[in-house]
Parts: structure tokens; C-alpha cells; sequence
């Protein structure tokens, strides 16, 4: 069942299906987790691009994200409502760049990304708490999926 401060977001909308995540964020349990699952999908799309291209994409996903994560915010009249999930969408991109092909390398980024994610270290708490707005919601998750990526890349480096 959606909650009532929900039901300003349609699926019709092309800005609100992206920033919930395809209705991934609308998941009542975990719509964070939700929705980084529903990225796994696009990653498998693109990661065969060419390094610049990927990146790029990811790039381009963040500078829309900011507009499509304040449309949601209006309409919901909340920051950052947890069924917005296009951040954890771009999150877990950054996440995989570069990353070993294989499910074994999918899982870790998952779990090292929904682990930054959750937990928040500084800085990303610090951001999470004072950057508001579609930046703001953007701003987290970049931060979190480069944490991850770092970690990613260490593990591939003396795995």
C-alpha cells in the first residue's frame, strides 16, 4: 500500500518514474535496497560501454538526477523521501566503474554500496544532514558510491 504523502507521485510522470526508481522505491521494506537492486539491470546495459561513455552516462544521471530528485521533493513535500531512489540508482553506477565483470564483482558492489549508503561515514553524513534540495540527495549517494568504488577496486587489486 502506498503512503499517503506518496500519492502525489505518478508513474505517468516522467520525472517521478525515474526518481522512484521505476517503482522500486515505492517497496515498502528497504526501498533504498529496492532500488539499488533495480539498478543492477541498467549496469548490465551500459557496462560494456567504453570507460568515457559510462562515465559519462553517469554524469549526465547526476546532473538530471538533481532535477528529477526536487520534482519529487515537491510533489511529496518532504526531503528526501526514502521512495526516492534515482541517488542510489547513480550511487551503485559509480560504484561498478571499472569493476571486474562477473556477479561475484555485482554482489560486492551492492553490498559495499548499500553499506556506505546505510552507515553514512563522514563525510557523507555531514552532507546528508546540510546539502538539501535535488543536490543534496544527489550529493550523498555520489560520495557513498565512490567510497564503495575505492573499495571495489582494492579488493580487484589484491584479490
Amino acid at each position: 500500500m502506498r503512503k499517503p504523502e506518496l500519492a502525489a507521485l505518478k508513474l505517468s510522470n516522467p520525472l517521478h518514474l525515474l526518481a522512484l526508481g521505476f517503482g522500486s522505491g515505492l517497496s515498502p521494506v528497504m526501498p533504498g535496497t529496492m532500488g539499488t537492486l533495480a539498478a543492477i539491470p541498467l549496469y548490465l546495459l551500459i557496462q560494456g560501454l567504453p570507460q568515457w561513455a559510462y562515465v559519462g552516462l553517469l554524469v549526465l544521471g547526476f546532473v538530471a538526477g538533481i532535477k528529477i530528485c526536487e520534482a519529487a521533493t515537491q510533489a511529496i513535500g518532504r526531503h528526501d523521501h526514502g521512495a526516492i531512489v534515482w541517488d542510489e540508482i547513480i550511487g551503485f553506477g559509480i560504484t561498478m566503474i571499472a569493476a571486474p565483470a562477473g556477479w561475484g564483482w555485482i554482489l560486492a558492489g551492492f553490498v559495499l554500496f548499500r553499506f556506505f549508503d546505510i552507515i553514512k561515514p563522514w563525510p557523507i553524513r555531514w552532507f546528508d544532514r546540510k546539502v538539501h534540495g535535488g543536490f543534496g540527495i544527489m550529493l550523498d549517494d555520489v560520495i557513498a558510491g565512490l567510497f564503495a568504488l575505492v573499495c571495489l577496486q582494492l579488493l580487484a587489486a589484491f584479490l
